[in-house]
């Protein structure tokens, strides 16, 4: 079986699911998962047939630590076992993997030297969105980077996988100013709470009904 993968395709969503384990046991659980996986391909099911001696051989893990680790996450439901004939028969559950296409090795043709009239420039192939930018323009300045990312739409922060920590942050300052502009100017609010206290006050109400009566306009002196 071909085992050359480049990477695999395992979510945190695992990770934060083995948190239930205590001490190494995790480590060594994950260490298992990892054996079982080299093995386990989309294209037959994520299904292998293992013994214990394989996953041995690439954890380094006694076979009493790799039975324990098996066991539990049997128990997690991350991989389930069946016993057969040679060893036993062990499934990936896809829940905590991310979408995988299938493995089919390619032709590669050779490379032939390219017109230049017709060869793309650098600038027109890479693209590199505007948080990558940001973060790169403001390395060190960690309020500048939040301040700027924060300008950005939404989507983009929430769609961001690759800087996750800074666009979380962005989007909670968002958030802030957002509030901050639904606020009333504080000098607005004592303006007219000053105003309800004098139009309450008898010598101003009954100085204002004299104007009005008299038609005076103190206003126009």
């Amino acid at each position: 079986m071909d085992t050359s993968r480049g990477f695999l395709f395992i979510t945190y969503k695992l990770y934060h699911h083995l948190s239930k384990l205590e001490g190494e046991h995790k480590s060594h659980c994950l260490n298992v998962f990892l054996s079982v996986m080299k093995y386990a391909w989309k294209k037959n099911g994520y299904e292998a047939r293992l013994r214990h001696e394989t996953i041995h051989k690439d954890t380094g893990l006694c076979r009493t630590t790799i039975k324990s680790c098996l066991s539990t996450l049997n128990k997690l439901n991350v991989v389930k076992s069946f016993r057969g004939k040679s060893g036993k028969t062990y499934i990936v559950n896809e829940v905590f993997l991310k979408a995988e296409k299938l493995y089919e090795k390619v032709k590669i043709d050779v490379l032939r030297p390219q017109d230049s009239r017709f060869t793309t420039t650098l600038e027109e192939t890479i693209y590199i969105n505007n948080i990558d930018k940001i973060i790169g323009k403001n390395k060190g300045d960690k309020e500048n980077t939040i301040n700027e990312l924060a300008t950005l739409p939404l989507p983009d922060l929430i769609g961001d996988t690759k800087n996750v920590y800074y666009c979380k942050l962005a989007i909670e300052r968002k958030e802030e100013l957002a509030r901050q502009k639904n606020l009333v100017d504080p000098r607005i609010i004592q303006r007219e709470l000053s105003k309800i206290t004098k139009e309450k006050n008898f010598a101003y109400k009954r100085k204002k009904e004299y104007n009005i009566k008299n038609g005076i306009k103190p206003w126009e002196k």
